[in-house]
């Protein structure tokens, strides 16, 4: 019986040792992820900046790949300043004063004029505004759909009878 026992305690501790050895290596693994992230976020950005540093090295790049591949990218469907915009009214809204202050120097930097900035944070306010009222009234959705629907078709329709551009 102490055979056994004397067996199964080295079992357990080589079994043990072997979790703990694969799991210092899957952690090292998953910091090569991380580093490379660290690095492509330095070369493409010049630094990293605190924000993606204090992000979990588990998700960061995937998180960078996420920012780069959209924010970032030039060949989307949507150009940089109209991205920009979007994200400062929605930060406007959220409301997050990190990205406002990311989002106007971004959109700027991307062509957004004072003017541009103003209305995009308009719009944001309106947004909210009308989704305040249509939620607190609570107006039927189905309706909603069809008023919408018939406004923007008479609008096609007025538009291609005078002339005007959509």
């Amino acid at each position: 019986m102490r055979n056994i026992t004397g067996i199964g305690a080295v079992l357990g501790t080589a079994i043990a040792i072997g979790v703990v050895t694969g799991l210092a290596q899957f952690a090292r693994a998953d910091d090569d992820p991380a580093q490379a992230a660290y690095h492509d976020i330095e070369q493409t950005l010049g630094i990293v900046p605190g924000f993606f540093k204090a992000f979990p090295k588990s998700g960061i790049a995937g998180a960078w790949s996420e920012f780069k591949s959209i924010q970032l990218n030039p060949k989307t469907s949507l150009d940089g300043k109209t991205k920009e915009l979007i994200g400062l009214a929605v930060s406007a809204q959220i409301p997050c004063q990190y990205c406002v202050y990311f989002h106007t120097a971004a959109a700027k930097a991307n062509g957004a004029s004072d003017e541009e900035i103003r209305e995009a944070v308009a719009m944001a306010a309106i947004s909210r505004h009308w989704s305040t009222v249509l939620h607190g009234m609570q107006i039927d959705i189905a309706t909603f759909k069809r008023e919408i629907d018939t406004v923007l078709h008479l609008a096609d329709a007025k538009a291609k009878t005078t002339g005007a551009a959509k």
